[in-house]
C-alpha cells in the first residue's frame, strides 16, 4: 500500500520514522513519500520536501514565513494527488497539517491523524475542523482520547511514542570518553530543537554554569540545525554533545528543559528538572491571550499538578534557574517529590508501543475500506 506522511519537526519525523518500520512490519512492500526529515529518509521514506523548509516557531514568526510555507503547502498538496496513496497520515505540526487535511478529504483520501493539534489547550473550536477533516485521531496523552470523544471524533489513546524510543535506547557504553567530558555531575542544559528557541533560551542557560564549580554543564545540540548558535557554549569552554541527548539524560542529576518534548522525556529518564520557555514578545502576548492551559510541560499538563518547576517569558532568567536548580540538587524532600511526580506520570502513560497500535488500527481501517 502507499502512505503519505506529513510531519513537520524533528520529534513528529522520530515518531513517523518509528511508524514506517511498525508498518513495514505488517506490509513489506508499503510505499512512502512525504514531508518529514532525515529519520524517516533513513526508515525508508521518499521525500518530497524536507520539515526544515517549514519548520518555525511562535505566531509572528509564522507571519514573516508565511509565503514559504504557502510555497511548500502547494507542493506538497500537488505530490499528494500525484502519489495518490492509500492514506494520509499527518503528525503533529497542526496548522499547517490541519489544511493538508481539508486538501485530501475534498480529494478523497482517508485522513489520519497521529499525534493530533492540541485543541484543548486553545483555539478549541478548531476541534471542529478535526471532526470534518479526519477518519481517526490516535492519541498521545491520556486526556486527549475522552476529549475529542466529547465531540463524536473517532480518537483512541495509543500510548506516547516516546516509550518506543526510550525501551529501544542502549547507553553508550564510552560515552565520557567519547566527548571528551570529565566525570563530574552532569548538569544538562536542552535549548531546544529549533533555531530560534536555541537563540532565545541558550545565552541565559550559559549564565547559571558559574555558580555550579562542582558540576560540569553539557549542552544537547541538535545537528539539523546552525551549529555556529552553539558557539556561546564552545567559547565558555562547555561541552555541546550533538544528537545524543537520551545518553546526556542517562548520565544528568539535574537538567534545564525548554518546554516541549524534551520535558517528558527528562522526566522518563528520572531526571530532576527546571522547565523554561521565551519567546518574542509579541508571540508571547498573544499566546497569553490564546492558550488557556494552567502548564505548559507535558509533564504537569499529564500529572494535572505542579510537578516541576516552570519558569516562562520574564520569569526565565539566571537568579531563578539558579534558585530551582539548588532546591533539585540540595532538597531530599523537594527532589523525591519530583520523582514521585514522575512516577505518577509513567503509570498515566503506561509503557505500550504507539507506532505498533498506530499500524495496527491503520492497517485495519485501510483493509475495512
Amino acid at each position: 500500500m502507499r502512505y503519505y506522511i506529513i510531519s513537520g519537526e524533528r520529534s513528529g519525523d522520530m515518531h513517523a520514522a518509528n511508524l514506517i518500520k511498525a508498518i513495514h512490519k505488517s506490509d513489506p512492500a508499503a510505499q512512502f513519500r512525504g514531508m518529514a526529515g532525515d529519520y524517516c529518509q533513513a526508515a525508508g521514506m521518499d521525500l518530497t520536501t524536507h520539515y526544515e523548509e517549514v519548520a518555525m516557531m511562535g505566531f509572528l514568526e509564522v507571519v514573516f514565513g508565511f509565503r514559504k510555507v504557502i510555497k511548500n503547502l502547494r507542493l506538497l498538496q500537488r505530490d499528494l494527488l500525484a502519489f495518490n496513496p492509500d492514506v494520509l497520515i499527518l503528525v503533529d505540526f497542526g496548522g499547517f497539517n490541519m489544511k493538508m487535511a481539508a486538501f485530501a478529504k475534498k480529494k478523497g483520501i482517508p485522513v489520519h491523524y497521529y499525534i493530533p493539534p492540541k485543541v484543548w489547550a486553545w483555539n478549541q473550536s478548531r476541534v471542529y475542523k478535526i471532526r470534518a477533516f479526519t477518519d481517526k485521531v490516535y492519541c498521545i496523552l491520556p486526556f486527549e482520547e475522552p476529549f475529542f470523544k466529547k465531540f463524536s471524533i473517532d480518537a483512541t489513546y495509543v500510548g506516547n511514542p516516546l516509550m518506543d524510543e526510550i525501551q529501544n535506547f542502549q547507553p553508550h557504553p564510552f560515552f565520557h570518553q567519547k566527548n571528551e567530558l570529565s566525570y563530574k555531575p552532569i548538569i544538562a542544559l536542552l535549548p531546544g530543537s529549533r533555531k530560534q528557541e536555541v537563540e532565545n533560551m541558550l545565552l541565559v542557560m550559559l549564565d547559571v554554569v558559574a555558580m555550579f564549580p562542582n558540576a560540569q554543564f553539557v549542552v544537547a545540540g541538535v545537528s539539523n540545525i546552525d551549529q555556529e548558535l552553539y558557539k556561546p557554549a564552545e567559547q565558555k569552554g562547555i561541552k555541546v554533545v550533538f544528537n545524543q541527548t537520551y545518553d546526556l539524560l542517562h548520565h544528568a542529576i539535574a537538567a534545564v528543559v525548554t518546554s516541549g518534548t524534551a520535558t517528558l522525556e527528562t522526566a522518563l529518564f528520572r531526571v530532576p528538572q527546571v522547565v523554561v520557555y521565551k519567546t518574542s514578545y509579541l508571540s508571547y502576548l498573544i499566546g497569553k491571550r490564546l492558550v488557556k492551559i494552567k502548564y505548559i510541560s507535558l509533564v504537569n499538563l499529564i500529572a494535572d499538578r505542579e510537578v516541576v518547576k516552570e519558569l516562562i517569558q520574564d520569569a526565565f532568567n539566571a537568579k531563578s534557574i539558579i534558585f530551582e536548580l539548588n532546591q533539585l540538587l540540595g532538597s531530599i524532600p523537594h527532589k523525591a517529590k519530583v520523582l514521585d511526580g514522575y512516577t505518577e506520570v509513567k503509570r498515566k502513560i503506561g509503557d505500550q508501543s504507539a507506532s505498533l497500535s498506530v499500524s495496527k488500527i491503520l492497517l485495519d481501517c485501510i483493509d475495512k475500506k
